[in-house]
């Protein structure tokens, strides 16, 4: 396999069948040690992350099947932590879709002045660019067009696909007593279809149950112990 992306949480490789596999590393992000999906630097490591990680994400992913989310999931080796997954071609440098069901995070720290700390908001959609030096900023759809990063009726799918997944992962998660508060997804082009990419881990989601975050480790055992 070659190599062609080294990033926080995973290393990506071009196989010889033309698809790509995804290694995902025990890294989290966050901020002096302490798990944040909203940052985007690394704050802490957890030994063993990665597989757990890939666990929660293939979960995920045969869930999108059964409900017929189109997706670029093939296969995984947990073991390794690896997953095989269609190529697909990213919106611009990187574009995510976050789906926002109660407050907290970036979201509290830009309009606090507005919300308090699990305020309802009705699977709100933000979107930001994938962008460490400008610390991911929020762009808007006219903005995305405007730039082409993603035409009008790209931008309408991706937004419609956000809730419509938030909503399946979020009933799932209720049934074991948590509360899905955000999380974030990556879309891309295989051809001419919009896929659901990159992971749907416990790194991508803000999850609580008893008012108390759900550490990432602590998210597969919640789903699959219960």
């Amino acid at each position: 396999m070659k190599l062609i992306f080294s990033g926080k949480t995973k290393d990506v490789y071009e196989n010889e069948n033309g698809n790509i596999t995804r290694q995902l590393k025990d890294s989290a992000t966050g901020r002096d040690g302490v798990f944040d999906p909203g940052e985007n630097a690394v704050g802490l490591s957890i030994d063993g992350l990665g597989r757990e990680s890939l666990k929660l994400s293939v979960y995920f992913f045969e869930m999108m099947n059964a409900n017929k989310i189109p997706n670029h999931y093939v296969s995984s080796d947990i073991a390794k932590a690896t997953m095989e997954v269609l190529p697909v071609i990213m919106f611009g440098k990187g574009v995510e879709f976050v789906c926002r069901r109660k407050a907290d995070g970036s979201f509290l720290r830009r309009y606090g002045a507005y919300a308090s700390f699990g305020d309802d908001l009705d699977f709100l959609v933000e979107v930001t660019l994938k962008d460490d030096e400008r610390k991911d900023p929020p762009i808007t759809k006219d903005s995305l067009v405007a730039l082409g990063i993603l035409s009008a009726e790209e931008y309408d799918v991706c937004a419609e696909l956000t809730k419509k997944i938030t909503k399946i992962i979020s009933a799932d998660l209720q049934k074991n007593g948590a509360v899905l508060y955000d999380i974030k997804f990556e879309f891309g082009k295989n051809g001419n279809d919009i896929l659901l990419a990159d992971e749907i881990s416990a790194g991508s989601m803000r999850v609580y149950k008893d008012g108390k975050m759900v550490a990432p480790m602590d998210l597969s055992k919640l789903i699959y112990e219960t």
